[in-house]
């Protein structure tokens, strides 16, 4: 059962990041490589406490549908989502915010199961943990460029 952490430094203020990082928008950008889309419950703009997403993503040549659902929020500190549907046997990503003299630290804990047991243990060694720390790691490199520039107008309004 890895736990896999992220933190990422953006010198931009706590509410943008936060925003931001709830973005169904700017996720279908940052996961462009894998075309996944929202298809169900939240579709565009920012989640928020108590909604629910679908996605559709082709991952390792395979199209996928997961639903996750904000289970825990207080803005802008975190805000956290879990597998409600979907390939995982379990997950549950929490996302946090500390801002300290004009930076934000997004800290990323993506906590998971994979799904086959035994197998799905083999495949996180081989592969798996690094390739879900690879996605976090894109999505925020994408959210640390919008939210340091002036893009993060268009896409909070």
């Amino acid at each position: 059962m890895p736990c896999i952490h992220v933190k990422t430094l953006i010198q931009a203020d706590r509410t943008i990041v936060f925003d931001l990082a709830r973005s169904i928008d700017l996720h279908q950008v940052s996961t462009a490589q894998t075309n996944e889309t929202a298809i169900a419950g939240r579709t565009s703009g920012p989640i928020e406490a108590g909604e629910s997403v679908t996605w559709r993503a082709r991952h390792f040549g395979v199209y996928q549908t997961l639903t996750a659902r904000i289970t825990g929020y207080d803005r802008p500190n975190y805000f956290v989502d879990e597998m409600v549907e979907g390939a995982f046997k379990r997950f549950r990503h929490e996302h946090r915010f500390d801002e300290k003299e004009g930076y934000t630290t997004m800290t990323d804990s993506f906590d998971y199961t994979a799904p086959l047991g035994w197998l799905g243990r083999v495949a996180d060694r081989l592969f798996l943990e690094r390739y879900m720390k690879d996605l976090l790691t894109r999505r925020n490199a994408i959210i640390n460029q919008v939210a340091e520039s002036e893009r993060w107008r268009e896409l909070l309004g």
